[in-house]
């Protein structure tokens, strides 16, 4: 069997955990969690990595974080890729926001520019008590997806001359740049993931990462239900005097609306072991990339661009037998992640459905096959020659 995806941590990385829980550490968040969210930002190269117990929950406080610095309020609107995940979308209707669906392009699936230039134009209608209102979003998500990379430089000049705040998943692309310039680094906060499967894991985790202090103060109480203990002791220490708070009341005293997202020391000490073996990791999904490219006969264009690629994509109308061939030569695969937003049962019975050209044809005709760290030579090939054999009537 071919997995679609392989463990990171090893037998090694377990033996230490093992050997190292002997010890009696402090499981719950600390110092070593610390160590492991500046180690992120060495790598990453940005100022600020806030690490919380999952992907999912980093996108729900990166956006909650714009509400509690009222950046965004309650009926705002937030453009999301239609060609996404679930908890892109999710967090936007958990907090009374609007989500306005952008169609994918046919290139590297992200965010359709010209779509999404359209969208900040013209704004979405919604129905409010029987009214027609147009509304203008106040911030966008990009999602790279599997990795690949958006024409950064262009989203920023569109993000710019509409005034609107960027926000990046990069759950599925850590590693890919732009131009030398990382993913993750371009809006105003990121979102990973460190879940089994991508490209590094801490059985779960996420990271929420930014180079803005505003929002960094922010996130490290919102994480933590709301009080100051996070913060810096000169920020401690501001708040407390404001807020006419004594040392005694401090350690219980809420500054903001917060959640419990924290993750734990333990997962930071996989996570530190994690990101030693990140390089490698990551150029060996970029060199099985472009092993498909090469053996499936498609064009690169990676002109400034590195793709650490999360899975390779597959868009077939034999995408059926495509799936039967795979699945009876052991070779796992999946749909290119949600296909479309606008057709989920979770959009649907709220807003109604929606389809987009792209994203829809994507729900249609797309999926996804292995690359991961551990697929040699030999997968890739009986891979690409199961594809090119089951495509063959396309």
């Amino acid at each position: 069997m071919i997995k679609l995806a392989e463990a990171t941590n090893d037998k090694h990385d377990l033996d230490a955990l093992s050997e190292w829980i002997s010890g009696y550490p402090r499981l719950t968040q600390g110092d070593l969690t610390k160590k492991y969210e500046a180690e992120w930002s060495d790598y990453l190269g940005i100022k600020n990595s806030i690490s919380v117990n999952s992907g999912s929950s980093a996108n729900l406080l990166m956006l909650y974080s714009l509400i509690e610095a009222g950046d965004l309020e309650p009926g705002d609107s937030v453009i999301v890729p239609a060609l996404s995940w679930s908890t892109d979308l999710a967090p936007i209707i958990q907090l009374g926001l609007l989500p306005i669906l952008c169609d994918c392009n046919m290139t590297d699936f992200s965010l359709d520019l010209d779509h999404l230039e359209k969208l900040l134009d013209e704004g979405a209608i919604f129905e409010e008590q029987e009214i027609r209102i147009r509304k203008r979003a106040k911030a966008v998500i990009i999602v790279p997806v599997l990795g690949f990379v958006p024409d950064m430089e262009r989203v920023l000049s569109i993000c710019n001359n509409h005034k609107v705040i960027l926000l990046e998943d990069c759950c599925e692309s850590l590693g890919s740049e732009f131009k030398g310039q990382k993913l993750g680094t371009f809006g105003v906060m990121s979102t990973f993931s460190t879940f089994f499967g991508h490209h590094i894991s801490t059985i779960e985790g996420g990271m929420i990462c930014t180079n803005d202090s505003k929002y960094n103060k922010i996130l490290r109480s919102i994480r933590a239900h709301g009080w100051g203990r996070d913060w810096t002791e000169e920020q401690q220490k501001e708040e407390q005097l404001e807020w006419g708070v004594s040392e005694f009341d401090a350690s219980f005293t809420f500054y903001t609306v917060g959640f419990n997202c924290r993750s734990t020391d333990l997962q930071a000490f996989l996570g530190l072991r994690q990101l030693k073996k990140l390089p490698k990791i990551v150029e060996k999904r970029n060199e099985n990339y472009k092993k498909y490219l090469h053996l499936l006969g498609m064009s690169d264009n990676l002109e400034g661009l590195y793709v650490s690629n999360f899975a390779f994509p597959i868009i077939s109308t034999q995408r059926e037998k495509v799936i039967k061939e795979l699945t009876e030569n052991e070779v796992e695969c999946r749909p290119l992640i949600c296909g479309s937003l606008g057709e989920q049962p979770m959009y649907v019975k709220r807003y109604g459905k929606l389809m987009l050209p792209n994203a829809s044809f994507i729900k249609k005709h797309g999926m996804y096959v292995p690359n991961h760290h551990l697929l040699s030579d030999e997968d890739i090939r009986k891979i690409a020659e199961i594809i090119i054999n089951a495509k063959s009537t396309d």
